[in-house]
């Protein structure tokens, strides 16, 4: 369970961009060393604001000690740039390691323990911002999404044919021309990216008051040739990869090939892709993992 943490906000720069964030302080010098304590960078899934769900996992980590900085990416959420609403894996990737170097210039950071956290889309960021960096002292990747490719022929096995391609096409026409809006998450049948069963009522669920129920509908063009778990094994750092074993959106098997390749302590849960989020079974157990491995391998010799 979380505990309510204060938490200040702030902007940092991201190429022409300034992203918003919230900086959770850590409580307590349990994992503080002279330079100060680890300093968490905390990102969204596919669509997401940092208001839509990740609060109660920063107040989580802060509470044991960790600062924490949740962060928008460009054109999302309380973050500026445009197009608005467009995701593009090099600049979301781009604003990752902004919000690493801005992470690092936090009063009582320490800047040396850099902590990724990622969920779903930003579960694979992170194994690719890890890469080669020695600053990184830890990372954490919930539910990732770590192969367009992979997630493609996964969608085969729950959604018709019919409704792949429309979505495709859409993408497509939102690439050569003007951007294409579709929903995020919508009902079986419908138009939209995410469209299974259970995908929308679980996403309202968590929509913060900046979230938008839109996405520029070449995102699945963009996935395609998404591949950050081949990164993994470049991450030099102790990594802890937790996977939803009946995720019907992040395929598990593909996950479990990046934990393997960057040598990751693994969870697993019999759940689907939302049941980690607040007020599912499986969020509690999840945190309680993060914790336990972040304080493990944080705690100062």
């Amino acid at each position: 369970m979380s505990v309510a943490v204060k938490h200040d906000e702030l902007t940092f720069p991201s190429g022409e961009v300034d992203c918003h964030a919230w900086h959770f302080t850590g409580e307590g010098d349990a994992l503080a060393t002279d330079p100060g304590r680890p300093v968490v960078v905390m990102a969204h899934g596919l669509g997401g604001t940092k208001d839509s769900g990740l609060q109660p996992f920063a107040e989580s980590l802060a509470a044991a000690g960790l600062d924490v900085l949740a962060f928008d990416y460009r054109g999302f959420g309380a973050s500026g740039g445009s197009p608005r609403q467009t995701v593009s894996m090099a600049g979301q990737l781009e604003d990752y390691r902004a919000a690493m170097a801005a992470a690092a210039r936090l009063p009582g950071a320490d800047p040396a323990r850099l902590v990724l956290w990622g969920v779903s889309l930003a579960g694979g960021h992170v194994m690719a911002a890890a890469a080669h960096r020695d600053d990184v002292a830890a990372v954490v990747s919930l539910t990732p999404l770590v192969d367009g490719l992979a997630a493609g022929r996964h969608a085969l096995a729950s959604h018709k044919p019919s409704a792949m391609l429309r979505s495709t096409w859409e993408g497509m026409r939102s690439r050569v021309g003007a951007p294409r809006m579709m929903p995020v998450v919508a009902r079986p049948g419908e138009l939209g990216a995410l469209t299974l069963d259970g995908c929308l009522e679980d996403y309202l669920a968590l929509a913060g008051p900046t979230w938008r129920n839109e996405i520029d509908a070449s995102v699945g063009l963009e996935l395609g040739n998404h591949r950050p778990g081949k990164q993994a094994k470049h991450v030099r750092a102790p990594m802890l990869v937790q996977i939803a074993d009946l995720d019907r959106s992040a395929p598990p098997h593909a996950a479990a090939k990046a934990a393997f390749a960057g040598r990751a302590e693994v969870r697993h849960y019999p759940c689907d892709h939302f049941d980690v989020w607040p007020g599912k079974e499986w969020h509690a157990p999840a945190v309680r993992h993060q914790v336990a491995f972040l304080t493990r391998v944080l705690a100062p010799v």
